[in-house]
């Protein structure tokens, strides 16, 4: 049996999990892959309803899947200068009463939003509107929105739209907490068992390897589901969102998520973690 997995098409999930998804890692579970907004997947995460055993989704999301998935220690984006953006047409714009553009009302990208904007908008923002990454640089350029909360390669291009950066979330987060940024999360189903569990972070982990040992050989599943992105902006995504803390979360990785949640949850932003909540496996 194949293991169904979901995660997006951008360029740091196709390479890391590139070697995986072809049968390429030795003694990984074979993967039947579905590719999803980050949207998605953490709103089938949340349903509980959703048939997939291993899910890409977002760290903000897990106060309320963690009863039943267990968050896997690799595979996904943590980094330091990799943060969200708030984007504007015009610099300097107060975002009191505006409408501000977002990934998802479950990502972290938004959490950092609600942190920075509960600092730095004494007046709160008005309207918050979903919409894929994808399409709100140009909501933001065309005025359809006042402001865009932007992820992924956006931090490459926003200059070709004519846009201008408000804030960096990251930056403020890094600033404040000194912690590296928490971003999306490769989580599992507990009902796996432990065993199955520890074998599902060996080869995430295995994969991740083999595509820096060889990056040649990811490049064409990378570029296929990179929507037409220059292969130069591709290389910078990868560069930036896969690094040593997708090898491995470790000690300042788990120490930068339980800092997120915890804060958040003190925000009353979301529900608070128990104290064995991000336990693996």
């Amino acid at each position: 049996m194949k293991l169904k997995i979901a995660y997006s098409p951008c360029p740091n999930d196709t390479f890391v999990f590139d070697a995986w998804a072809h049968d390429r890692v030795p003694g990984a579970p074979r993967l039947d892959v579905t590719f999803a907004d980050i949207d998605v997947t953490n709103g089938w995460a949340e349903s509980g309803t959703d048939a997939h055993d291993v899910l890409k989704v977002s760290y903000a999301v897990l106060p309320w899947i963690l009863d039943e998935y267990a968050l896997l220690p690799c595979g996904g984006a943590l980094g330091r200068g990799c943060g969200p953006l708030v984007l504007t047409r015009d610099a300097d714009v107060d975002l009191a009463g505006k409408t501000v553009a977002v990934p998802s009302e479950r990502s972290t990208a938004y959490l950092l939003f609600r942190l920075w904007a509960a600092e730095k908008v004494p007046g709160g923002v008005g309207e918050v509107v979903v919409m894929p990454f994808h399409e709100i640089m140009p909501a933001v350029r065309d005025g359809k929105v006042d402001a865009g909360l932007v992820i992924h390669e956006a931090r490459f291009t926003y200059q070709n739209y004519g846009l201008h950066c408000l804030a960096d979330m990251g930056e403020h987060w890094e600033t404040t907490t000194g912690l590296p940024i928490p971003l999306g999360a490769i989580v599992a189903r507990r009902s796996l068992g432990a065993e199955t569990l520890e074998l599902l972070a060996e080869s995430a982990r295995a994969s991740v390897r083999m595509a820096w040992d060889d990056p040649a050989a990811s490049r064409p599943y990378v570029m296929e589901h990179a929507q037409e992105m220059d292969p130069k902006v591709a290389d910078q995504h990868i560069g930036l969102y896969v690094n040593e803390f997708t090898a491995d979360l470790g000690e300042h990785g788990y120490a930068a998520v339980r800092g997120l949640l915890t804060r958040a949850a003190a925000e009353g932003l979301v529900p608070p973690l128990g104290p064995d909540a991000l336990a693996f496996p």
